[in-house]
């Protein structure tokens, strides 16, 4: 047997645009997709290893595990795998590797201090569709996590867009360079993919050997 999760992203929720799109998609081959809120009702506590753990206790034991995960979502997946040796295959969706440099790109250096120093920072949550304090640790726990460090070899397919703004493609494709079991495939989009779901879904079916009926 095989379990499936969809993790999703950053200041988002399982109501995000894919995690449905995945859900129903899955629901028509009659499979059930776990799509867990990593928010967990304390997105002010929120940390990367919160988040690895919550997912972890959730797997069944025995079971395999495909875990799918967007932007954030893709990087909790690769620590996941790391992790935990149930996990056998990933699809990682525009994954927040890089997170630091990327951070001090997008957020820039000035807020990342004006966040340590007061301990908080205001994050605008698309799911809660306003701006909502995220705690300092959020960053200090994060800091801990090296991409270096994820050397696991299992079947993992990056699906990213040439126009993405948030995390470049480059990123992924860097991180692909050392490592011969991750496959990088590129869309026409942008950090969301959301001109391209039945694309990402016709991948993630021929990668899963998921076959409708």
């Amino acid at each position: 047997m095989n379990e499936f999760f969809y993790l999703h992203g950053w200041a988002s929720s399982p109501a995000s645009s894919k995690a449905c799109f995945f859900q129903q998609c899955f629901a028509n081959l009659a499979i059930a997709l776990h799509v867990p809120d990593l928010n967990q009702d304390d997105f002010y506590h929120l940390t990367l290893t919160r988040q690895i753990h919550q997912v972890a206790t959730l797997f069944s034991p025995q079971q395999e595990i495909t875990l799918i995960g967007s932007s954030l979502g893709g990087l909790i997946a690769l620590w996941l795998a790391q992790q935990n040796l149930q996990v056998k295959q990933l699809i990682l969706l525009a994954p927040a590797l890089d997170f630091m440099s990327n951070s001090r790109r997008v957020i820039g250096d000035e807020n990342l201090q004006k966040w340590q120093v007061d301990g908080e920072l205001p994050i605008m949550h698309y799911a809660y569709e306003k701006e909502v304090p995220l705690s300092y640790e959020f960053i200090r726990d994060i800091s801990a996590y090296k991409d270096h460090n994820l050397q696991r070899q299992l079947p993992t397919l990056i699906l990213h867009g040439v126009n993405d703004q948030v995390v470049p493609v480059e990123i992924s494709q860097q991180f692909a360079t050392t490592r011969p079991w991750v496959t990088v495939q590129t869309f026409d989009s942008d950090h969301s993919l959301a001109n391209v779901t039945a694309e990402l879904w016709q991948t993630t079916q021929q990668f899963c050997h998921l076959n409708e009926e």
